[in-house]
Formats: C-alpha cells, sequence, structure tokens
C-alpha cells in the first residue's frame, strides 16, 4: 500500500484548538468481515488488533468525567471485538450515549445473530455505513453480496424499532462516494435514499450522513497508484469554506486506537500523528490523558485535513454546513 504522508506533512491549513473534551471516539481493532476500499484504516478479515481490557478500564475511567457525553465506537467491525458487550454494558450504566459504527453486514455473520438485540436492548445508537442506495455503487465498493445482507440487516433493525419516528433508537445511514470527488448536498441525497429504501425494501432510517473521503491509507493509496491523487488534493483545496472550520470535530473529541493511544481524529490516527504531551513532548496514553488537560492545545494539522473542511464540510458526525 503506498504511504500519502509524505504527499500530506506539509500544509497550509489553518490552525486549530481544541476545546473542552464531549466525545471519546474509540477504535476497538482493525479486525473487520469486510475489505472496503474507502476504508481509512484499512481494516479487513486478516487484521488481528484488537483492544485489550487495561485499555477498556481506562476508557470507563474516562466516561466518569462530566464533560464527557458520548461513547463512538469503531473499528473494523467495533462488534467483533470480544469485549463490545462488556464496554457498551459499562457505558451505558454511567449515563454515557453510546454510538455503534456498524457495517451492517457484521449483523448476519455466523456467531453474531444477536448483536442488532443486543443493541437494540441497551439503546445503542447506530451509524451505518451505506455508501450508496443502489445495489452495483455498493457492491463495486464493498464486495459481492454486501448490498443484499445490508438490506436485510436494516430490515431487522426496523423490525426491533430503528429508525422508527416515535423509537428512542436512532438509525443514521453513512453515504461516502465510491470515487474522487466530494458528496453530494447531503439534505436532498438524504430524500432520494429516504424515498429508494422505503419503496423497494419498506425501510426507514432517521437520518443520512455524507462523509468525505480521505486522501489517506486504502484510499489514498489507490488514488496514487491511479495518479489521482494530486486532483482530489486540488479538489479539495479548491473547495475550502472557512465557515466549516467553526464545526470541525477535532475541537471537543479524542480519538484512541486500539493500543489507547491518543489523537485529535481518527484520520490524524491512521497517519500516526499523535497528541504529543504539553510538557513531557512525548506521544500520550488514555492514561495520560486522566492526568493532563488538553484544553486550548494546538490541534496535529496535514493536508488531509482540507477533506474535513471542503464543500459542506465533513466529519463522523456529516456535513458541517
Amino acid at each position: 500500500m503506498r504511504d500519502t504522508w509524505p504527499l500530506l506533512k506539509t500544509t497550509d491549513f489553518p490552525s486549530v484548538t481544541r476545546n473542552s473534551l464531549e466525545v471519546l471516539q474509540v477504535n476497538l481493532g482493525y479486525l473487520c468481515n469486510q475489505s472496503c476500499l474507502h476504508c481509512h484504516v484499512a481494516a479487513g478479515p486478516a487484521r488481528k488488533e484488537l483492544m485489550q481490557q487495561e485499555n477498556i478500564d481506562h476508557i470507563l475511567e474516562m466516561l466518569a468525567q462530566p464533560s464527557v457525553h458520548t461513547l463512538d465506537l469503531t473499528g473494523g467491525a467495533p462488534e467483533m471485538n470480544p469485549l463490545f458487550r462488556e464496554l457498551v454494558i459499562a457505558a451505558r450504566k454511567l449515563g454515557v450515549t453510546v454510538i455503534d459504527r456498524c457495517n451492517l453486514t457484521i449483523l448476519m455473520e455466523p456467531g453474531y445473530e444477536g448483536t442488532a438485540d443486543f443493541l437494540a436492548e441497551n439503546e445503542v445508537q447506530i451509524v451505518a455505513s451505506l455508501p450508496c442506495y443502489m445495489e452495483d455503487n455498493v457492491d463495486g465498493q464493498r464486495g459481492k453480496g454486501v448490498y443484499q445482507k445490508s438490506m436485510q440487516a436494516l430490515q431487522q433493525l426496523n423490525r426491533l424499532g430503528y429508525g422508527k419516528a416515535d423509537s428512542k433508537l436512532t438509525l443514521t445511514l453513512v453515504y461516502n462516494p465510491t470515487g474522487a470527488y466530494l458528496p453530494p448536498p447531503q439534505e436532498s441525497l438524504e430524500q432520494d435514499y429516504k424515498q429508494f429504501l422505503a419503496e423497494k425494501f419498506g425501510i426507514e432510517f432517521n437520518q443520512l450522513f455524507t462523509i468525505t473521503n480521505m486522501p489517506i491509507a486504502r484510499f489514498g493509496s489507490t488514488l496514487i497508484s491511479r495518479g489521482e491523487f494530486e486532483d482530489y488534493m486540488n479538489l479539495l483545496k479548491d473547495s475550502f469554506s472557512a465557515a466549516n472550520m467553526q464545526g470541525l470535530m477535532c475541537t471537543n473529541q479524542l480519538s484512541i486506537d486500539w493500543q489507547g493511544y491518543v489523537y485529535d481524529c481518527d484520520f490524524n490516527q491512521m497517519l500516526n500523528m499523535n497528541i504529543r504531551h504539553p510538557a513531557k513532548k512525548q506521544k500520550m496514553h488514555i492514561s495520560d490523558i486522566l492526568k493532563t488537560s488538553l484544553h486550548n492545545i494546538p490541534i496535529s494539522i496535514a493536508d488531509h485535513c482540507y477533506g474535513c473542511t471542503a464543500g459542506q464540510g465533513s466529519s463522523c458526525g456529516g456535513a458541517l454546513a
């Protein structure tokens, strides 16, 4: 896989500083039942990295802090970590909102059939990847048969109450482009998704997030191989909107990798752009965060940050504008 870091590290992106910590985004490991082209963590079935108990315990200590109200679980497929359920149950007992970034097909895998019921019982919010509402586009990006399994998983979630207007069980779908272009307007695309999925499959969901593909990891490597990297970076920079600077997720969110090291966002995580200790200047672990405030320290930036400010903007919570 081609390394994009040498092409990203020199940047003129505006400086950003951290605010109070509110969201803890935790990568439970790179093990996944899929290997998607756009995946910025290069997850897959052969990956062995999984978060262990010691760091799970540190995360629960962090969640006990008054300012932290949300635990956002990612992977890989976070559900494949054997400690996933333990962490979810403990976080919910603390009154923390839990988000599961689910690829949908994991709910159909042997051994994970009860996962959807578990998520519903614990009122976990689901943010589910569905890069398009058309079958050919989804299977082209994620693998043959993924689309049909995803539809089955969404129907199962609907039966449990997810995505229903009168339910506490929130179901959000996530669109990302299948190529080197920006997402279309989030609001209009959401209406297209809702109409198509309702008419063809009877599927309901609450909202759609559009997320820009980052020029890093597997997607960045593909851009280099196709000779499209420079053009894509120019697109991101030419589409920069200063208004999106106010909503950047890195200002109030902390990203934690499977080993417990901390980053400003999960994209920085994939580029090994660790948060450095304000005094010791060494890379910080979650155990250090329990003793050190990160408020007002500078956020690590590089050219990939233009992916969050292009067009409508992009974050783990969808478009910014």
